[in-house]
């Protein structure tokens, strides 16, 4: 049986899966996208508290990250952020994008 472990340990062993997730947001014109963003809204919005997974867990969750719930991630992110104007201009940025 594959090992059950905290998400956060998957990270490296996952890197090339949230590289292939970024791209695809990116050329769903979501051009700011970072494979690092990916993560921070996995960790956020799929996996709070950290919970332990095994390794095709953690890549079937990332694949499975819709554009609505990132771009829902990046909206909370915002408006959360200190620079509200900067935070609004980003999220602007990001729809502008997508259009």
């Amino acid at each position: 049986m594959e090992e059950r472990m905290p998400v956060s340990l998957w990270k490296g062993t996952v890197q090339p899966v949230l590289d292939s997730k970024a791209e695809e947001f990116r050329q769903l014109g979501y051009s700011n996208t970072a494979s690092e963003d990916i993560w921070k809204c996995m960790m956020k919005k799929v996996w709070k508290n950290d919970p332990a997974k095994r390794l095709y867990e953690v890549v079937q969750d990332i694949f499975h990250l819709s554009s609505n719930q990132y771009v829902s991630y990046i909206t909370v992110e915002a408006y959360q952020n200190d620079d509200l104007m900067a935070s609004i201009n980003a999220v602007n940025t990001h729809s502008a994008e997508k259009e």
